[in-house]
């Protein structure tokens, strides 16, 4: 195989060496994938504003977040069942963005424990994603031990009620092997007596634990219940957006799924100056969603966000080498963005703003 110089590059990679199961769970969106498409395809209708003859000897990507300085805005998502791609899974994710000083966000439904994940990777910069399940005691108990390991803030999905209709889970549904397990599950299960039971228990938690009566009320309960900063993630809409500072959330991730819930939505970096627009500063505003270039992080940052998050590409990268695939997969974009911002005539994020984009009358075209 030629040298990886791309995101594409990592993703044929990644082909090659998964089974066509656990490709297609990672890359796969719901229905049609219209928005899984859409997400990415939206970027390559907005052009890059050049400005020339700026002062760009000097690069500096830091962004300041919950009081924390981190070296780059690209920060790798929670994504479930990493180590399906590799062994090194979270852990070796985890110590990838370790290395990148950025932060790395541990799915609930993660193949490594919270304890492990923070552990291993010598407590990077780590935030926690969880899920509203009926069962208000395992949402908090995860909170807790998040806050226990030194995560540094908590992600909340909300627009998960129900999984979104996903074709090839249906046609072939994934099997997890058994030397794997959702591994934040299993402390919570060591009172049944038998394997089968724990993993009847651990089944219904997955399946069919998280939470559909739910309202800004709940958003509201959870933060009263942790000292962390607390974001939601799954806002398209600015009056999603009001509703959110409203419930005083700190954060918000303007994010669809990956385009794995309700097909048909708006991608997410056609939903995010809008987002931004409601928010009034009064909060960040991250983003998620279709970023496969370093001019994919550039123009999300012009349009407002704080920083952004990429998920498919860091499993791409432990399907191609484990924690070394990563470190390759952060590195090719940070060099990809750091040199649009240089070429764009910015050199440092407070100098990229809504000047330096604008939409195409035709859509650009990737090889």
């Amino acid at each position: 195989m030629p040298k990886i110089s791309s995101i594409k590059d990592l993703q044929e990679a990644a082909k090659e060496k998964l089974s066509k199961g656990t490709y297609e769970y990672y890359t796969y969106g719901a229905q049609d994938m219209l928005t899984t498409s859409e997400n990415c395809a939206a970027f390559d209708r907005i052009q890059i504003r050049p400005r020339v003859l700026r002062d760009v000897s000097k690069m500096d990507t830091r962004v300041k977040l919950f009081g924390r300085t981190l070296d780059s805005p690209i920060f790798v998502a929670a994504t479930a069942l990493q180590r399906l791609a590799h062994a090194d899974g979270e852990v070796g994710a985890a110590r990838a963005a370790r290395r990148r000083n950025v932060v790395y966000s541990l799915s609930t439904f993660s193949t490594s424990s919270i304890e492990e994940v923070a552990k291993e990777s010598r407590n990077a910069n780590l935030w926690f994603q969880v899920s509203f399940f009926k069962d208000k005691n395992l949402t908090l108990s995860l909170i807790e031990r998040a806050e226990r390991a030194g995560f540094a803030a908590i992600i909340v999905t909300v627009d998960m009620p129900y999984s979104g209709r996903r074709l090839p889970d249906i046609r072939n549904p994934l099997t997890v092997p058994p030397h794997l397990s959702f591994s934040n599950f299993e402390p919570v299960s060591q009172s049944k007596h038998t394997d089968q039971e724990e993993d009847e228990w651990i089944g219904h938690h997955v399946v069919n634990g998280v939470e559909a009566n739910l309202s800004w009320d709940s958003v509201t309960w959870l933060k009263r219940h942790t000292r962390l900063p607390l974001l939601t993630k799954g806002i398209l809409t600015p009056e999603d957006a009001r509703l959110a500072v409203a419930a005083g959330v700190d954060g918000i991730i303007v994010s669809n799924h990956g385009g794995r819930q309700l097909d048909s939505v708006s991608a997410t970096i056609e939903s995010l100056a809008d987002v931004v627009d409601a928010v009034q500063g009064k909060i960040p505003v991250l983003f998620d969603g279709g970023v496969r270039r370093g001019t994919d992080v550039f123009k999300a940052m012009a349009l407002g966000a704080t920083a952004v998050f990429v998920g498919r590409p860091n499993l791409y990268g432990l399907a191609y080498n484990g924690e070394a695939g990563v470190n390759l997969a952060l590195d090719i974009l940070n060099e990809e963005f750091t040199l649009a911002m240089a070429l764009s005539g910015c050199p440092s994020l407070k100098d990229i703003n809504r000047t330096y984009v604008q939409h195409a009358l035709a859509p650009l075209s990737r090889l």
